[in-house]
């Protein structure tokens, strides 16, 4: 995760939207941040649980995504007042509203999954840490591939996100924001 400091401006979604290269970008703050390619490992993690999700939430209101998805955090729906997109590796969206053909998501998701890899470890345990718990994600995971650890971050009633629950990548995880859902990596 590289932050692009040579800027002397705030970019928005609409600058984001007209790029002309084919690199995949966050934007935090107005500031560009260009994402690095995952790890064979990094995708293989990420499928299995995208495939969970998507099979548990079959006829069911809320809907998983993978990446690369726009997330314009704050849902303001205009392009040129979103200082803050992301494309989180996972993500699990239960109003629809949310939902557009052509902006990504718009708000906050329901739940976030970050899956560490070494250039975003950082990035994904503080920056956007923060950034989630800000715009009132109820519910963030961070796996550490290389520890074999998955922390779950759960929003409390003062939109502050609780200590982490901490899980071996090998034990099942229920997932918070969904009823008798849970998820198992011990096949990889």
């Amino acid at each position: 995760m590289e932050n692009l400091a040579l800027q002397q401006r705030k970019y928005t979604y609409e600058d984001l939207q007209n790029f002309e290269d084919e690199k995949r970008y966050e934007l935090i703050n107005g500031e560009l941040y260009l994402m690095s390619s995952p790890t064979t490992l990094h995708q293989e993690i990420v499928g299995e649980i995208y495939a969970q999700l998507h099979n548990y939430l079959k006829g069911k209101k809320c809907q998983a995504f993978v990446s690369p998805l726009d997330v314009c955090l704050s849902g303001v729906k205009n392009p040129k007042k979103e200082y803050n997109v992301v494309q989180p590796d996972i993500l699990v969206v239960c109003d629809e509203n949310k939902i557009t053909k052509n902006m990504g998501i718009q708000g906050a998701p329901d739940l976030i999954i970050e899956v560490l890899s070494p250039t975003s470890k950082k990035h994904d345990t503080f920056v956007k840490y923060n950034l989630y718990q800000y715009y009132g994600v109820k519910e963030y995971w961070i796996v550490d591939e290389d520890v074999g650890v998955i922390y779950q971050y759960i929003i409390n009633e003062k939109n502050i996100y609780t200590l982490p629950k901490t899980y071996e990548i090998t034990e099942d995880i229920k997932v918070n924001i969904l009823k008798d859902c849970t998820i198992s990596l011990k096949d990889i």
